[in-house]
């Protein structure tokens, strides 16, 4: 006996979840697709990464530069160090490949990177000790309380600035590193807060 049920059609819960999710194609370079592929979760890679780009990009401090978090880099990549110190007087050879050793280079210059980003800096308030237009500097956000000869990024009423941070007289000051600049005041009506020190400052050697 035939059942005269109908088979087929659409069955409630079946099919994809409705969404605003949209699929995304893209090419890659040869060595980005390769290490895509080699990777057993790259959908959520992909997904992670550009989120906390798009996140960073919103929240990218104005007028200081770029932003980069260390904890992006990768690691593990060595140079040859050699330990001695070189004067500016006799040459000295170092193409002994035994007196050399190998050092991570960004263990050497952010021994904290899930807690450190790098700005590219823009503006030359800060030349005296040492930070150029153009130059990369390394921020701890874990050192919230520097010490006056430290240098500080903050923000300050939504404005981002690398300055000192001093204190006379029960008052707060920015204070820069360039007599062109005046000392900025900070008051109790202010929004101020650290972000984080500078732990090293990297630049191109000039002429």
């Amino acid at each position: 006996m035939k059942s005269s049920a109908k088979r087929g059609g659409a069955r409630p819960g079946a099919g994809r979840p409705k969404g605003d999710s949209k699929m995304i194609a893209f090419r890659a370079p040869g060595s980005l697709a390769r290490a895509l592929d080699s990777m057993e979760n790259r959908t959520d890679f992909i997904r992670k990464t550009l989120t906390r780009a798009l996140d960073r990009k919103d929240r990218e401090p104005a007028g200081i530069g770029e932003v980069t978090a260390m904890s992006e880099l990768s690691s593990g990549r060595t140079i040859p160090y050699f330990d001695i110190r070189v004067a500016a007087g006799f040459p000295v050879p170092l193409d002994n490949d035994e007196k050399s050793q190998e050092i991570d280079l960004l263990s050497l210059l952010c021994p904290n990177p899930e807690a450190s980003y790098l700005i590219r800096v823009k503006g030359d308030s800060m030349i005296d000790a040492g930070v150029i237009s153009g130059d990369i500097v390394i921020v701890d956000k874990s050192n919230r309380n520097p010490s006056p000869h430290e240098i500080a990024m903050c923000e300050l009423n939504g404005e981002y600035t690398l300055k000192r941070i001093i204190r006379e007289e029960g008052h707060g000051w920015l204070v820069p590193a360039n007599p062109a600049y005046p000392k900025i005041p900070i008051s109790a009506e202010d929004d101020f807060s650290v972000w984080g020190t500078v732990t090293y400052i990297i630049h191109k050697a000039r002429e």
